[in-house]
């Protein structure tokens, strides 16, 4: 069975892998940062009653959430 024929009059598929933009950078403080074992390995201060470990996970997800939105807000495409 042969592969089928790809259509010569189709536009390439456009790729940002060239955008490089140093906002992108940023990104990696939401990866590095809750990798820092020194940042959570206590007990207290407690929350609620939870555990410092648990709200601070909460904390990193907030903290992934902003540096995304920053980087996507100054890296989009102006019209």
């Amino acid at each position: 069975m042969a592969a089928p024929e790809p259509d010569a009059a189709a536009p390439p598929a456009v790729s940002r892998a060239h955008d490089k933009s140093p906002w992108n950078w940023l990104l990696f403080i939401p990866i590095v940062v809750p990798l820092i074992p020194a940042l959570f390995n206590a007990d207290s201060p407690r929350v609620a009653g939870f555990p410092l470990f648990y709200w601070l996970q909460l904390a990193y997800i907030l903290l992934g959430v902003a540096t995304t939105t920053l980087v996507y807000q100054m890296t989009k495409k102006r019209r």
